[in-house]
């Protein structure tokens, strides 16, 4: 009995952990670049209660063992980068990354970030930053005077100068991809940091091999799907009750087991 009950409990703590998750895919549905996360269980031990050879009468042995299950824990949560909607924004600073690759941000630290979110603004000293003010890198400085900026699908950024008949070259946007970008540590504000499980960052620019291109104009959104988030949702919330019952059945046969003695 005591067995179900932990058992029980550890699949109500599993299918929290699992309604936790959901409801931040769900809270970020609108959120530029942001990248789905699901979480990975696994089974624990198993309590071999009889084997199947019987002792010394290997001719009669059983098919198979009795084992008894322990319950499940999570092992990781799994952030899927499929490619989400790409929509036209209209803001010349605004591109989105389709395909391979990471723009490259500089952290208040001196360290690098990366992120799929590519509404980009300017700041009041010219330099091209992310909408929390973080410098894009490469660093770009925007002239005064601008009238119209440009970004080809290669990275190239140009801008036409009042009173330029030509526009002016101000620099190349630079991707970084990983092999296992499943590993990236996320650290809020729609970035994330190498590590181990990334692999080291790869760097190249748009359009090169194993890159994608960029488009000016346009945003990447949430790969959220929200009706299979409400699906997943509802199928956590049947389990945690499930679980819920089998907690309250083992209480209900240790109170009769209990009463064997009246």
């Amino acid at each position: 009995m005591l067995r179900s009950l932990r058992t029980a409990a550890l699949g109500m703590a599993a299918q929290q952990l699992n309604v936790d998750t959901i409801s931040n895919n769900l809270a970020n549905v609108n959120t530029t670049g942001y990248k789905k996360n699901s979480v990975e269980f696994q089974d624990l031990l198993y309590e071999t209660i009889q084997t199947g050879a019987a002792e010394g009468r290997e001719e009669s042995s059983k098919p198979s063992d009795i084992q008894i299950g322990l319950g499940n824990k999570p092992i990781a949560t799994f952030r899927s980068f499929s490619q989400g909607n790409i929509e036209e924004t209209g803001n010349s600073l605004d591109v989105a990354i389709n395909g391979n690759g990471f723009l490259q941000i500089m952290t208040s630290d001196g360290s690098y970030a990366y992120t799929r979110d590519g509404s980009l603004r300017i700041n009041a000293d010219g330099y091209v930053v992310t909408g929390s003010g973080l410098h894009v890198f490469p660093e770009m400085v925007l002239p005064e005077g601008i009238s119209a900026i440009k970004i080809s699908q290669d990275g190239l950024v140009s801008a036409i100068i009042d009173g330029q008949a030509e526009s002016e070259e101000i620099g190349q946007i630079e991707l970084a991809s990983f092999i296992n970008p499943a590993g990236l540590h996320a650290i809020g504000g729609n970035l994330y940091e190498e590590t181990e499980s990334s692999g080291a960052a790869q760097y190249g620019y748009p359009a090169d091999e194993g890159f994608g291109t960029v488009m000016q104009g346009y945003l990447e959104k949430s790969n959220v799907d929200v009706v299979q988030e409400m699906i997943n949702l509802i199928v956590a919330q049947r389990s945690y009750e499930i679980n819920s019952k089998a907690v309250k059945t083992a209480d209900e046969l240790l109170s009769m087991t209990n009463q064997l003695k009246r």
